[in-house]
């Protein structure tokens, strides 16, 4: 901001100087053409009424060239008298025959004859004088006797015109520089409180503790807007650790009496009777249920709580320890647990988010599952593109499990992932926090969770995580980025 409010002064700075300087400088040098031209007119005047004097006193060859002399030496230029044939009369300097010759036909002197003074200016650029002749008749106009030609040197008016203007730039690039201090302190004093608000958003939206913004600095429109912030985010950072603190708390509280709950329902089963058994076996799962509903509040809790940053994962050794821990369970239950173990490399996720979403997709894929379907873990690893190569984009690796359940409609795949909302007849024991917090964990990772129509029929839950892979590192499998064929681990014989 400094920069963009420094180079605003500036520029408004050069525009008024710009418009400022060069009208002068040309208004200057025009004014200095015209005394250098009405000089040389004067003088050459003055010389015509003398040479004419001089010609009617029949004193011409002697007090015309000590005049023509004096002159010249006055001016510092040259002065040349012609009769009305063009031949000199006299001259400042000497003359060749040839030159002498030709005077007549020059333009100035040829049209003073006439008796018609001129005179011949030459500009350069910026309005200094280059070249500078002044041609008078002498006698009357009408039927001049002769004609005066002067040149007047303009060396000194030249040097003088590049002075002037180099003094206006001098003085603009003063003007610039004293611009450019006071600009940039006042910019410094403007954008300071700017950037310790700016600072302030960053740290809050990366989780950080809240710290009140200065509001005493700055102009009075940022010091408002710091203290609508401040407000603000005071208001935010209370609302969120109370929301935090009631979570925790909450669940916390509530697992000591649902444990103490679950030890009484089980102390009464022996003392129920048999047509009874059917309500406490109802009891015990909902009791279970409450239990895991606890604990999924108390992981959203600790989630929201610390801002964690993702860490290099190894996605298929969590894939490979999640599937033998749960293969039992699976066979138990008949169904078949598959994995499809390729090499995909390492992955950025939160530490422990892997362990946890497969062990929540798991236990809904397995609660889904009718006896004898089976449920496939896969891990592919998304093939760059060229455009993805030019611009650096990273690569991803998906996460797919998939069951031969009764699957979901796309309005029911578009609300799963609410909180506490449970799918019309899914099976019995379900808390409606499992996919929220898959969610939760794949976003907080880097990633996202999709959920899609599975070819069998089922559901196909997809996580997407970031591949940890340098982008200029090769693949594992041939072009590099082409991972090899996944490798299908044989799944164990139902009990």
């Amino acid at each position: 901001m400094t920069r963009r409010l420094l180079l605003s002064y500036l520029s408004l700075a050069a525009l008024v100087l710009l418009c400022l300087e060069i009208p002068l400088g040309f208004v200057y040098s025009r004014g200095e053409r015209e005394r250098v031209v009405n000089a040389a007119k004067d003088e050459a005047e003055s010389v015509s009424a003398y040479a004419a004097l001089s010609l009617a006193a029949g004193r011409a060859e002697r007090d015309l060239p000590t005049r023509v002399a004096h002159c010249a030496e006055r001016i510092g230029g040259k002065v040349v008298i012609v009769d009305a044939w063009g031949a000199p009369l006299a001259t400042s300097h000497p003359v060749d025959a040839g030159v002498s010759g030709g005077l007549a036909a020059r333009p100035g002197i040829a049209a003073a004859l006439r008796g018609t003074s001129t005179v011949d200016v030459r500009t350069s650029t910026i309005g200094g004088v280059e070249y500078l002749s002044v041609a008078a008749p002498v006698g009357q106009e009408a039927r001049p006797v002769g004609a005066v030609w002067l040149t007047v040197p303009t060396r000194t008016v030249h040097e003088r015109v590049h002075h002037v203007w180099l003094l206006l730039v001098l003085g603009g690039l003063a003007v610039l520089t004293a611009v450019a201090v006071v600009g940039f302190a006042f910019a410094r004093w403007a954008g300071r409180p700017i950037r310790e608000l700016e600072q302030a958003t960053h740290d809050l939206a990366d989780g950080g503790r809240f710290a009140p913004v200065t509001v005493t600095k700055g102009p009075p429109e940022v010091r408002s807007l710091a203290a609508a912030f401040n407000h603000t985010a005071a208001r935010l950072a209370h609302l969120l650790a109370s929301q935090r603190a009631f979570a925790g708390e909450a669940s916390h509280q509530l697992k000591t009496p649902l444990a103490a709950l679950r030890l009484r329902l089980e102390n009464l089963e022996p003392d129920i009777a048999a047509r009874a058994r059917g309500s406490l076996t109802a009891a015990v799962t909902e009791t279970d249920r409450l239990a895991r509903m606890v604990e999924h509040l108390l992981a959203m809790a600790r989630l929201e709580e610390h801002a964690v940053i993702p860490a290099t994962v190894d996605l298929g050794a969590v894939c490979a320890e999640r599937h033998r821990t749960w293969q039992p369970l699976f066979a138990r239950e008949g169904v078949s647990l598959v994995l499809f173990a390729g090499s995909v490399g390492p992955v950025l996720a939160v530490p422990g988010a892997v362990e946890q979403i497969m062990d929540n997709l798991l236990s809904n894929a397995l609660r889904a599952s009718p006896v004898g379907s089976t449920v496939t873990i896969e891990l592919r690893l998304q093939a760059r593109s060229r455009r993805a190569l030019r611009d650096g984009r990273p690569r991803w690796v998906d996460l797919h499990v998939t069951d031969e359940g009764p699957g979901m409609t796309e309005e029911q795949r578009t609300r799963a992932f609410d909180r506490f909302w449970r799918a019309p007849g899914a099976p019995k024991g379900g808390t409606g926090l499992g996919l929220a917090l898959v969610q939760r964990l794949a976003l907080a990772s880097g990633g996202e969770a999709v959920l899609r129509a599975a070819a069998t029929g089922g559901l196909d839950v997809v996580i997407r995580l970031p591949s940890a892979r340098p982008s200029g590192e090769a693949g594992p499998g041939p072009g590099g980025d082409r991972p090899r064929r996944p490798r299908r681990q044989a799944p164990a014989l139902p009990a």
